[in-house]
């Protein structure tokens, strides 16, 4: 070591050198690093002392005190035919420095050696990098687990079950345990969910009393739970699941839905630990159970979802044939009265009824457009615009959807959304309102040149029930958003070029 700390040698020898004429002993003496140098005939001519109590550790039988003159193969046979002897005649057949790493089995260490050869004999410095190469291959270990964890929650192909099994078969690699369960508490019942295990003495669907399992403390404490070794626990020590199933060490987190404990996400073995859990080992247990928590919370809002759904197709349906079928037979009757007579009364309940059937209509369309778009497919803006504004009352409004792109849509439904903007242009814009339907990057816009909408209403537009009319329904809006969204886009309502209303649609995607 030099003066700065260096743990490399002052001076390389270089080939007709002698160690000794070239590195001071006493300095040598004071490193860390051990150190050996043997000449032409591999005989010792100098070690340190921390290179002489490697060496005498590494070293069969009875050897010289002072090891000078000893022979390096003759003191540590065991050395003869490794990487270390193939190396060292390597570096002196070549007259070429060497360095590597090396595991040496009978000291169940490993080397980092650097060898520097000349013409009298070679000089070798070695430390003990066993802790280091430790701390990688942990850090190669926690990779690896990590890797296995992304790839088993990423697979969309595999059920729920299948990846919380999966996510159990490493965890079980990682803490080198043969038993790891999701369970799910259903009061004072442990039901087993998912179960990874070398037997069948416990399967999905096994049912035990909480009060016989480690599990218990998880779910009162709400904390993740490591236990090396059972029987040092003096309350859980006597419980079933130790005393009689044999479990010797266990390792358990939480799982949480919506707040509260669902069940636990655990590891267990027959054996006790040798090496205790890792600090490293439970964050990954405990991070696990996160996703699980995450994922089973997931399931809960989709199931609600689903039942949200059917009771709005039930809803859909009742809509359309019981209100639809009175108002429609109320229209007719109210049609043929005015035939007979001429009253203004008969006029307000023709208005009420078509407002009611458009009520009708929006609701309908709002039951059937909140679901995601599955196969979009390239369309033609400018056709479907020009449909759209057709089945429109569009009076002696005009339409320019001459520069109008091609988009990725579900035709059926863009047509919803283009003809709910034109019925709003032409509400509130006038009889001779012009729109126009353009390409902006990313998307594209319908503008006109009505009066637009203020600043202050611009967000409340889209809401439910928002209209500035007494007569709109308050739904045109908030259909054209909900289709917007279910096909990835951003929809926003500024002004136009000539202060009229505008609608810009980004696709998000």
């Amino acid at each position: 070591m030099n003066e700065d700390g260096d743990q490399s040698p002052r001076k390389t020898p270089s080939p007709g050198s002698d160690v000794d004429a070239v590195l001071d002993p006493a300095l040598l003496d004071r490193m860390t690093d051990a150190f050996f140098a043997v000449d032409e005939e591999w005989r010792f001519t100098y070690l340190n002392e921390s290179g002489r109590e490697v060496i005498r550790e590494a070293a069969e039988g009875s050897i010289a005190d002072d090891l000078i003159g000893v022979n390096i193969w003759e003191a540590i046979p065991d050395i003869v035919g490794t990487v270390f002897h193939e190396r060292y005649r390597e570096a002196m057949r070549t007259q070429e420095p060497v360095e590597f790493d090396e595991y040496y089995g009978p000291l169940d260490t490993w080397f980092e050696v650097r060898a520097y050869p000349s013409e009298s004999g070679l000089s070798v410095f070695f430390r003990d990098v066993t802790a280091e190469r430790q701390h990688l291959n942990e850090l190669e270990e926690r990779e690896e687990t990590l890797r296995a964890i992304t790839e088993a929650i990423a697979d969309s192909d595999r059920s729920f079950e299948e990846r919380v099994s999966r996510l159990l078969e490493v965890g079980s690699e990682m803490l080198d345990t043969k038993y790891g369960t999701l369970s799910r508490i259903r009061d004072d019942r442990y039901v087993f969910e998912v179960v990874y295990a070398p037997d069948d003495s416990v399967a999905a669907g096994d049912e035990v009393d909480l009060s016989t399992t480690n599990c218990e403390r998880v779910v009162v404490t709400e904390e993740s739970l490591v236990l090396n070794d059972t029987s040092e626990d003096d309350e859980l020590a006597d419980r079933a699941g130790n005393a009689d199933w044999g479990i010797s060490c266990y390792l358990g987190a939480p799982v949480r839905v919506n707040g509260s404990v669902y069940g636990t996400f655990c590891f267990y073995d027959l054996e006790p630990r040798t090496e205790p859990f890792a600090e490293w080992q439970v964050t990954i247990v405990e991070l696990m159970a996160e996703w699980v928590s995450s994922a089973l919370e997931r399931q809960v809002v989709e199931e609600d979802l689903r039942r949200q759904n059917d009771r709005l197709e039930e809803f859909a349906a009742i809509v359309s044939h019981d209100l639809r079928n009175p108002l429609a037979i109320a229209k007719g009757q109210a049609e043929l009265a005015a035939e007979e007579c001429d009253n203004e009364h008969l006029e307000k309940a023709r208005r009420a009824h078509d407002r009611m059937d458009r009520i009708v209509t929006d609701v309908l369309t709002m039951a059937q457009t909140g679901t995601a778009v599955e196969d979009p497919e390239p369309v033609d803006l400018t056709e479907v615009a020009t449909e759209a504004w057709s089945s429109v009352d569009t009076a002696e409004a005009t339409l320019d959807a001459s520069e109008a792109p091609t988009v990725t849509a579900d035709m059926g439904r863009l047509l919803q959304l283009l003809e709910n903007l034109f019925r709003n242009a032409v509400e509130h814009g006038g009889a001779d309102v012009h729109v126009v339907v353009e390409s902006i990057p990313g998307g594209f816009a319908v503008a006109d040149d009505g009066p637009g909408v203020p600043p202050e209403d611009r967000e409340d537009a889209f809401e439910h029930g928002f209209s500035s009319r007494d007569d709109g329904t308050g739904f045109g809006l908030s259909i054209v958003r909900t289709i917007a969204e279910a096909h990835g886009w951003t929809v926003s309502l500024t002004e136009s070029a000539s202060g009229g209303a505008r609608f810009e649609f980004i696709d998000a995607n």
